[in-house]
């Protein structure tokens, strides 16, 4: 499964009222970092069952991002239960994103 397409329209339903825990990418498409971050996310959202990626082009997103804080990208967030319970900023490994959410 590709990782979920968010927007201000379907962020509750796909996120705050997820029945696992989500990881939100916020990037953007002329980001360099992000462009190494993706086939991460993709790979995760392929293998695991235990968390849901959801992805944020802060490009089209501009207010979503803003509400949630995001001033450099590749961002990730963490919800669990509707709350924002861990975030990351930068490239990281599979591990550390999958560690995350634990």
């Amino acid at each position: 499964m590709a990782a979920t397409v968010v927007t201000s329209a379907n962020f509750e339903a796909e996120v705050l009222k997820a029945d696992k825990p989500v990881i939100v990418d916020f990037w953007a498409s002329w980001c360099g970092p992000c462009k190494m971050l993706s086939p991460v996310m993709e790979e995760i959202s392929e293998t695991e069952d235990s968390v849901k990626i959801c992805s944020v082009n802060v490009d089209d997103e501009m207010e979503l991002a803003s509400n949630y804080g995001i001033s450099s990208i590749p961002s990730l967030l963490v919800f669990k239960g509707g709350q924002l319970v861990n975030q990351s900023v930068g490239v990281i490994t599979r591990q550390a994103i999958l560690d995350l959410a634990r």
